[in-house]
């Protein structure tokens, strides 16, 4: 009989419900046996958030500051699996904190050491750097990535931060003034992950996961937008001033943090709002003179190949 265990975290529910479509196929399969954990922290994040909150934990989480985690049963860390189905979410462009503290902990190294694993998120719509941070932690964690789904909000990009930020701050997934689509990966994308199963169950019983994530993409597991690569790369290097900025400047809880924290919001309303249209128009200028490196790109951020540099 087959092991396999469905290991995520998620805050607003959206992700519980992707990877449980996903493995519907093997919950009617006797040969297969399903195993699941939540990931949770000592001191989880609420949904929906506050302003404060939203915006508190952004150095912690993009500069990966593990927090205590709860303890994984016994029984799901002494059990040897053949695949492990691991579904987390995207924070300020990175796996969120519960996930990335996780991954830093002893039962990570436990549960995934020799382990073949398959990447699941649901994100507004940049993740990829988000994943080449998670493709790290499992190559030293040992584990071998053996497949990759990423599922998106797919609306235009200002729109999605409408949605986005009303139902964060709402706990509603619902249409925003009845205009606006809802928010998050569509209910459709939700639902048609039940596709994914049988194509990862094939490749479970083969014993072989070499062309999984060549399959998957067959079934557009992973959509790439040029642009947003651009973005997501640039990002992160301006995010990364920012964080090590506040965390250095101030300490957690204080005054000085909070109007750090302040400045950091207006930075990405008016990154988003004003200077994200601008790059966007450079991107189309340029875009016939770097159609090679483009689809350099595209190739390696829709594989599970992990290269510590990639232009």
């Amino acid at each position: 009989m087959k092991q396999v265990l469905v290991l995520h975290y998620s805050q607003s529910g959206q992700l519980t419900e992707i990877v449980n479509n996903i493995v519907t196929d093997f919950k009617n399969d006797d040969a297969v046996e399903l195993h699941y954990h939540n990931i949770e922290l000592e001191q989880n994040f609420p949904f929906p958030w506050t302003k404060k909150d939203f915006f508190g934990v952004f150095p912690d989480t993009f500069l990966q500051h593990a927090k205590a985690v709860k303890p994984i049963p016994e029984a799901i860390l002494n059990n040897t699996y053949d695949l492990i189905i691991f579904g987390y979410q995207v924070w300020y462009l990175t796996p969120s904190l519960p996930i990335s503290s996780f991954l830093q902990s002893e039962s990570a190294k436990t549960l995934f050491s020799g382990s073949k694993v398959v990447t699941v998120s649901g994100t507004r719509n940049m993740w990829i750097m988000a994943h080449e941070k998670v493709k790290k932690h499992l190559k030293s964690l040992n584990a071998s990535l053996v497949g990759n789904i990423a599922l998106v909000d797919r609306h235009i990009n200002h729109i999605s931060v409408i949605t986005i930020v009303r139902w964060m701050f709402s706990g509603k997934k619902k249409k925003y003034l009845g205009l606006f689509p809802k928010p998050g990966v569509s209910q459709r994308d939700i639902d048609n992950a039940v596709k994914f199963g049988p194509v990862i169950k094939q490749h479970l019983f083969q014993n072989s996961f070499n062309d999984l994530q060549e399959n998957l993409l067959k079934n557009d597991a992973v959509k790439i937008k040029p642009f947003l690569i651009t973005v997501d790369r640039k990002a992160n290097v301006i995010f990364t001033k920012w964080a090590n900025f506040i965390h250095k400047s101030s300490e957690p809880n204080t005054k000085k943090r909070e109007t750090l924290l302040k400045f950091f919001n207006v930075y990405l309303f008016i990154a988003i709002w004003v200077v994200s249209p601008i790059v966007f128009i450079l991107f189309l200028l340029t875009y016939v003179f770097n159609i090679p490196k483009i689809k350099k790109q595209k190739e390696y951020y829709t594989s599970v190949e992990l290269l510590e540099n990639t232009k």
